[in-house]
């Protein structure tokens, strides 16, 4: 029969553990409603300045000028060379959303190499690094930690947007696509793949007739659609940022939420068997001393 002093210091430390879920629970409900706005907020943005490219594609096509001027939106005539931008937390304690998108990557990873394409890492979080790092290691060329500590800012998505450039202008990857999170709701979060170099746009183009757009641009459409393609990639970079980061507060949520519960159910586990101990011993003890008293 189990011990009362080791089942007391059980139950007092079952209830300290509690203590510090239910602490974390509110944190993140906390933080989860302002990521839930950050996010819902960027969405429209982010739909609006792909819908003005994917016009500007189209008007810019229709004219036979859409050639090696926009690399970022034609690519080089290759795509043998695939960079997988993985987006996770830099905390661990948000259940299997990180063990989710690794997972989620793997596939991807392993159906482009079945095809024949090489393939590079950027990891963007620590822990899909060092779930990644014992099978993949050899591919993974950059690792960004720290986006998910703080408020994920706008600076933060121009930095990985300039680093994506630079990779692309010398030539170390044809195709680029980001791996993350998009969140739907607390308990329920999609893994997305999105291609994000080559730009993937909807192009509004007519076989027969292109149909201007209303919008008159002062400088051409050409020199806007230049100067925009790499603000919308800075864009797009910061919705999924955003999208990931919601993600993860919102499964971090849950995952205290559940946490607490289980240590309910524990504790009063614990508690019944404590009682009955004690009770059992209380018993015990008079029997013994029935036992003893009549002996007398």
């Amino acid at each position: 029969m189990a011990n009362l002093k080791s089942l007391k210091l059980r139950i007092k430390s079952v209830k300290s553990t509690q203590k510090m879920t239910k602490a974390m629970k509110m944190v993140a409900a906390s933080r989860l409603k302002k990521a839930k706005q950050a996010v819902e907020s960027s969405r429209p943005y982010a739909e609006k300045i792909q819908e003005v490219v994917s016009e500007l594609v189209s008007n810019v096509s229709g004219r036979g000028n859409l050639n090696d001027k926009f690399p970022l939106l034609t690519g080089k005539g290759k795509d043998k060379t695939h960079l997988i931008v993985i987006l996770s937390s830099d905390r661990g304690l948000c259940g299997g959303l990180n063990t989710a998108t690794v997972k989620f990557a793997k596939n991807h990873i392993d159906e482009l190499i079945s095809k024949g394409h090489e393939v590079k890492i950027l990891c963007v979080g620590k822990k899909a690094y060092d779930q990644l790092r014992s099978l993949h290691g050899e591919k993974i060329v950059d690792t960004i930690f720290g986006v998910f500590r703080g408020i994920v800012d706008h600076e933060s998505a121009e930095k990985i947007s300039k680093n994506l450039i630079e990779k692309y202008d010398k030539d170390e990857f044809d195709v680029c696509e980001v791996i993350y999170s998009k969140f739907k709701s607390a308990m329920v979060q999609d893994q997305i793949c999105k291609q994000l170099i080559p730009v993937q746009v909807e192009s509004k183009e007519d076989q027969e007739q292109v149909l201007e757009s209303s919008m008159r641009y002062e400088s051409g459409q050409e020199q806007v659609l230049g100067d925009l393609l790499p603000k919308n990639l800075t864009v797009q970079i910061y919705n999924e940022l955003l999208e990931n980061s919601a993600s993860e507060q919102g499964a971090r949520m849950a995952a205290m939420e559940a946490a607490s519960n289980n240590a309910g159910k524990m504790i009063k586990g614990l508690t019944l068997v404590y009682n009955r101990t004690r009770q059992a011993n209380i018993t015990k003890e008079l029997i013994d001393i029935i036992s003893g008293a009549n002996t007398v």
